[in-house]
């Protein structure tokens, strides 16, 4: 594993505790912002350096406008979901008889609890002696250099504010964005 990757994946794994030991309810109610759009939460800002939409605690949150385009993060999410989680999860996050419905889960968990999870994986013990595994991802730059724009696109699909299927459009991809993906992958 390349040290980029390595510092990554502990940052997931340390931002998990964090918040395991932190942050226990977690608000599954969209704000209407003033322009019309809505966001996971109050105080949703835009970070041009960063090219994405974050609430006052710091999280990623999606902004969807009231014709139904997505910030490009977002739809970043719903393209890398279905390219990378769906075999597993299902479409849409509805979940499948092989793993949990992601949006039943992120009513209830935090955005670093979910980048724990998926950064080093996790084991549940079900009734009856079966397991569900998920497995660490925490070195696949197809999900960890996009994780943020899946968990806002699972979050606005939880939050009942984006419908299933293909979102009507997509805002331009913001300059930010752009740096912060070929930081991410290495200048591929």
């Amino acid at each position: 594993m390349t040290k980029i990757w390595k510092v990554i994946s502990a940052a997931a794994l340390v931002a998990g505790w964090v918040a395991v030991g932190t942050a226990t309810m977690v608000s599954a109610e969209a704000t209407k912002m003033d322009d019309g759009s809505v966001a996971a939460g109050k105080g949703a800002e835009f970070d041009a350096d960063a090219g994405k939409w974050f609430l006052e605690s710091g999280d990623p949150t999606y902004r969807i406008k009231e014709d139904g385009t997505l910030d490009f993060l977002t739809y970043r999410g719903f393209q890398r979901y279905h390219s990378e989680c769906h075999v597993c999860h299902g479409p849409e996050g509805v979940g499948s008889t092989y793993a949990p419905a992601l949006i039943d889960s992120l009513k209830t968990m935090a955005y670093g609890d979910f980048v724990g999870v998926v950064a080093s994986g996790r084991v549940v013990h079900q009734p009856g002696g079966g397991e569900s595994v998920m497995p660490a991802l925490g070195d696949n730059v197809n999900v960890m250099c996009y994780l943020d724009g899946i968990y806002t696109y699972l979050k606005a699909r939880s939050d009942g504010v984006l419908a299933r299927g293909r979102p009507k459009g997509k805002e331009a991809k913001p300059e930010g964005l752009g740096a912060t993906e070929d930081a991410c992958l290495g200048g591929k």
